[in-house]
């Protein structure tokens, strides 16, 4: 065999090989992918996990979140309690609606959720009341999407 002949199926080797690589590469960033969804997704159910172990698991803040929802009298403690939880709902459910947009969640998906948020807003008066206080603190299409849950145009 020649030189020429040597240096060109050595070449083509060389170019194979980085072809492979790259393939191999482009195959491990889909599966780096995958697994920053799977955990996305894992941290997002932990949180609204989190909130529901939270009332679920102490009496007095129970008492709080549903007299709260239902607009019964408060102390002023126990009306920051209410504020702060239904806070952290509303930055939990932007958080939700933004991994929609990143498409985290199929359209399907991301409608039960859609419906779930119009369950509680329907039911929860000092939710809604609290979220037309504090709707500009969000950010316009999360804002949008969730006016458009509630039972009546009330902000």
């Amino acid at each position: 065999m020649r030189t020429e002949d040597l240096s060109h199926w050595l070449g083509l080797a060389a170019n194979l090989a980085v072809l492979a690589g790259i393939v191999l590469l482009i195959a491990e960033l889909g599966q780096n992918r995958d697994l920053m969804r799977a955990q996305t997704r894992h941290a997002l159910s932990m949180g609204i996990v989190e909130q529901l172990v939270a009332v679920a698991g102490n009496n007095q803040f129970a008492s709080v979140i549903r007299r709260g929802e239902t607009d019964e009298p408060l102390t002023a403690d126990e009306l920051y309690q209410f504020r702060a939880r239904t806070r952290a709902l509303f930055r939990y459910w932007e958080n939700v609606h933004y991994q929609y947009r990143e498409g985290l969640y199929d359209e399907v998906e991301f409608a039960s959720h859609r419906d779930a948020w119009r369950a509680y807003m329907g039911l929860s008066i000092g939710a809604v009341r609290l979220w037309c206080e504090i709707r500009m603190e969000f950010s316009p299409l999360f804002r949008n999407e969730l006016d458009g849950v509630l039972p009546t145009p009330t902000c």
